[in-house]
């Protein structure tokens, strides 16, 4: 059955989307993983509450400027997007209390980058965003991203990493331990709390399964 990713905001969603990065060569920031955060985002909301029109537009627009994982700029990508979301916005008519409550939004959706979020449609859209990169999503996006990067699976010399740090950038496996595993902490409201253990759970399964395939009983821990 055929469905309509961006209901109700179809008209709007066409409006915005033409201003998203041309030629994206990174499918795990695709449109795709905008759709998968905006059904995380109304997941949340049907619970937490929320402007439902004002998180459709920061959740479009939230990775309106692509930063590659392994760029210098990386760390001002969100940034970058906020002011761009906001140009958007001005250009359609969108009045400037709204375009800043979606710039704020944008600003702080990114974990990372140490922006708090202080209304209810960007706390929202951090944990939507933060949901995607767990659980079984999360899993095919880190070995996505590692593919793309050109590393390794694991050590077969040492899967688990015992007696060194830990190096996710040349194996992908290890990236649960530096991030993945981390994730279901700190998030922003009380659903995408809930959601993140269920898929905190699914990631540490995945983990003891595959170490068992390859010969390492347990985990990384």
């Amino acid at each position: 059955m055929t469905i309509e990713p961006f209901a109700p905001y179809q008209h709007l969603a066409a409006e915005l989307l033409k201003h998203l990065p041309s030629g994206q060569q990174d499918g795990s920031h695709d449109l795709s993983h905008i759709h998968r955060v905006w059904v995380n985002a109304q997941r949340i909301r049907q619970v937490e509450g929320g402007d439902l029109e004002v998180l459709f537009a920061a959740t479009v627009l939230h990775d309106c400027v692509a930063v590659e994982k392994n760029s210098p700029l990386r760390g001002q990508a969100s940034t970058l997007s906020a002011e761009k979301a906001a140009s958007v916005l001005a250009a359609v008519g969108w009045p400037v209390q709204r375009i800043e409550q979606v710039a704020h939004a944008v600003k702080t959706h990114s974990y990372s980058a140490g922006f708090e979020p202080l209304t209810l449609e960007a706390r929202i859209l951090q944990d939507s965003d933060r949901l995607d990169a767990i659980g079984a999503v999360g899993i095919a996006r880190c070995f996505y991203v590692a593919g793309r990067m050109g590393s390794s699976l694991y050590d077969f010399t040492n899967p688990s990493a015992q007696g060194r740090a830990y190096q996710d950038t040349t194996f992908a496996i290890e990236h649960f331990q530096t991030k993945l595993l981390q994730l279901a902490s700190g998030f922003q409201t009380g659903e995408g709390a809930r959601l993140a253990a269920l898929r905190h759970a699914r990631l540490q399964a995945y983990l003891d399964d595959f170490m068992d395939e390859v010969g390492t009983l347990g985990n990384l821990a």
